[in-house]
């Protein structure tokens, strides 16, 4: 998946624990393990998923949307 133009992220933190996947599906790849308070980077949300990249590392990936905290 291809983000928008020099999209700008919209940062979040993870609400609730969740998984960070390499597809928008419950059956997808698990590439890391999120924690309630980490930092979430959005880039795209639909459909119940948000595509962004997580933590230190960066890892880019899906989590469902209802995990992540609403904006401060």
């Amino acid at each position: 998946m291809i983000a928008s133009h020099y999209a700008e992220p919209l940062p979040r933190s993870v609400a609730t624990g969740a998984e960070l996947r390499s597809a928008p599906e419950e059956t997808s790849e698990i590439l890391r393990q999120l924690n309630a308070g980490e930092p979430f980077e959005i880039l795209e949300n639909s459909l119940g998923w948000a595509w962004g990249y997580a933590g230190s590392e960066r890892i880019v990936g899906y989590v469902r949307s209802e995990a992540l905290a609403p904006p401060a």
